[in-house]
């Protein structure tokens, strides 16, 4: 019998057996004539050819692995860097064709649980069913991750710009990149293709969300230089056809009375030999006619910082107009102005405060914030239904703000399940708006009182009439009268009602939650269906609207003569002045902070977040 042959033994070349060696099954597969050899044979200068030709060929092939899995890597590392993102992909319906309008919305600072707090507050004081839920509930379509270049809680600034260039950028950055570079943005590309725009907010003009759309700046706090953008002194000229909200005090000249300018400018004069037509108070937007009397551009500066709380407002209403009315006033302005055009419009709208709201860890504030918010969502709603050309509205937040929790324990033992809406509902005013009142109390009438009729000025006027609150402590008294560091009489107030209501709250500025999406319609916001960056509403928005960011970027830095930023004093003066001085106290642009081993609280004066502390 034959002996087996291993099958890891050498395989021998030979014409008679049916293993060959390598060579000849190369000869087989190539064509090329083998000539066997016996193995001990010398073999001559084309065997030896072949081997090198060989050996420099499977050089060549890993250079060229190499080289592919390198570039790969650096551009797969360039669009984290600037979270460059692939063509949106449409639904089953293709994406939309001819004239169309964009509306976006922002509730900034609104996170899931305050839809909740909403929610369950509404039904409590409209004695509606535990199924009723908002408008908002009824049109929710996905959610958005929110971290900015520079950390993992963003600032209302990096989120903005996430959706005004579609890319990522550090906390404070409006509208520019980690390297400093100012990028376009949605509004801006929409006004250089034909669409009319419009801002329409309820905090300043100048404040980080509208900024992010109309303007370009190294930090948010730059807001004189963002006002001067927003009326015309930008690199493109105008962008923006209106704008509706507070912030006049960044157009009037600092000797001017309500003034916050740091120079002499009157940038309502500017604004006004700009065409722009200008209204200031509530007499000014009615005789606007909801819309139907309105020649663009327009300027309306209803406030000289922020506009009311709304729970402040609505017992204002003459003086101040809510968002649902500056919204609608807007959606028929821009629906008029683009009539006889080939193109339509975009509009921006923030329900600003919702945000301040959770800075204050103020309930009461917050809820009456998103209800007015849903209102103006409902306005817009109302609008793509009647209006003939057709349009989608997107609505998200830029984060989430105060680390809401519908839940709180006050003692150690172990905690109730429950929270209660009806604290809520006896409160009349805010605490901003209370604490204003004890200012005036104190530096007026009450200036001279005595210890005991000042606590009964708090108790009667303030904690009653204006919270609902008949049993406060005298700490809690002693508290509002008597400030600590870092711990002003509005956050008391706040405090007094949230452990009343026992809603808990984690911190006085963002917090790292994901945000709610929501839509008009699935069909039309197709992509936003699911979990998403924040950066795809910002490519959203670009990719519907058929707008090339990428070209208005080069358009931008090629017409304000920017140059790459360097660290030296000269560069800083010179080459980036119009953007300011990128080097601010404690500014990161790029990768996360690492955990420095202090947990100290820092002063609420420091935020950086715009609301008043």
């Amino acid at each position: 019998m034959e002996r087996e042959q291993s099958l890891l033994a050498p395989r021998v070349s030979s014409e008679r057996s049916s293993l060959r060696a390598d060579e000849e099954e190369d000869s087989l597969l190539t064509g090329r004539r083998y000539a066997y050899a016996h193995p001990q044979k010398r073999r001559g200068w084309v065997f030896w050819r072949e081997i090198g030709a060989f050996a420099w060929a499977l050089i060549a092939t890993i250079i060229v692995i190499i080289l592919a899995v390198v570039y790969q890597r650096e551009t797969a590392k360039s669009h984290r860097q600037y979270d460059l993102q692939p063509p949106v992909s449409w639904g089953p319906d293709g994406k939309p064709t001819g004239k169309r309008n964009l509306i976006f919305m922002v509730s900034d600072g609104m996170g899931p649980t305050s839809l909740e707090l909403t929610r369950s507050f509404r039904q409590h004081t409209d004695n509606l069913p535990a199924g009723d839920i908002l408008v908002l509930d009824q049109h929710h379509i996905g959610t958005s991750r929110t971290r900015s270049s520079s950390s993992l809680v963003t600032d209302s600034a990096a989120g903005a710009t996430a959706f005004s260039c579609g890319l990522k950028s550090y906390n404070g950055a409006i509208s520019v990149l980690p390297d400093h570079s100012p990028c376009g943005t949605v509004l801006e590309a929409a006004a250089l293709a034909g669409y009319k725009t419009g801002l329409v907010v309820t905090t300043r003009l100048t404040d980080a969300t509208p900024a992010c759309f109309a303007s370009h700046a190294n930090l948010r706090q730059y807001e004189d230089s963002i006002a001067e953008q927003e009326i015309g002194e930008h690199p493109f000229g105008r962008v923006v056809d209106l704008m509706m909200g507070g912030g006049r005090c960044h157009f009037l000249s600092k000797s001017t009375e309500g003034s916050c300018r740091g120079d002499d400018r009157d940038l309502v004069e500017v604004a006004s030999q700009n065409g722009f037509n200008y209204v200031k108070d509530r007499a000014g937007f009615d005789a606007l006619n909801n819309g139907t009397n309105v020649n663009l551009p327009l300027l309306g500066l209803f406030a000289d910082k922020d506009i009311p709380y709304e729970i402040d407002r609505r017992n204002q209403n003459d003086v101040y107009p809510s968002l649902e009315e500056m919204a609608r006033t807007a959606l028929t302005a821009l629906s008029k102005a683009t009539e006889d055009s080939e193109q339509g419009f975009f509009l921006m709208i923030e329900g600003s405060r919702i945000d301040h709201a959770g800075h204050g860890n103020d309930p009461a504030a917050q809820v009456h914030e998103v209800l007015a918010y849903d209102k103006a969502f409902s306005a817009v709603l109302d609008f793509l239904e009647k209006d003939s050309t057709p349009g989608v509205m997107v609505s998200t937040s830029d984060h989430e703000t105060g680390g809401l929790a519908a839940a709180r324990q006050l003692q150690k033992s172990y905690p109730e399940y429950a929270w209660f809406p009806k604290v809520l509902a006896d409160a009349n005013h805010s605490g901003e708006y209370l604490n204003s009142q004890l200012k005036e109390y104190l530096a007026g009438p009450g200036k001279e009182d005595s210890k005991s009729k000042q606590e009964a000025y708090v108790r009667d006027t303030l904690l009653k009439k204006g919270l609902g609150i008949t049993d406060a402590t005298d700490k809690e008294v002693e508290a509002i009268l008597h400030v600590e560091r870092d711990v002003p009489p509005d956050y008391v107030f706040a405090d007094m009602i949230s452990r009343r209501a026992q809603l808990g709250w984690s911190t006085h500025g963002h917090s790292g939650a994901d945000v709610n999406i929501y839509a008009s319609s699935t069909k039309d916001a197709w992509p936003l269906v699911g979990n998403h960056e924040n950066t795809d509403v910002g490519n959203f928005i670009a990719s519907y609207l058929d707008l090339d960011i990428d070209n208005v970027t080069q358009k931008l830095q090629s017409a304000s003569k920017w140059k790459p930023f360097k660290k030296d004093k000269v560069s800083r003066s010179t080459e980036h002045a119009w953007l300011g001085d990128p080097l601010g106290s404690d500014v990161r642009a790029d990768g996360l902070d690492p955990y420095h081993g202090d947990f100290s609280k820092r002063s609420a004066d420091d935020c950086g977040c715009g609301a008043a502390h």
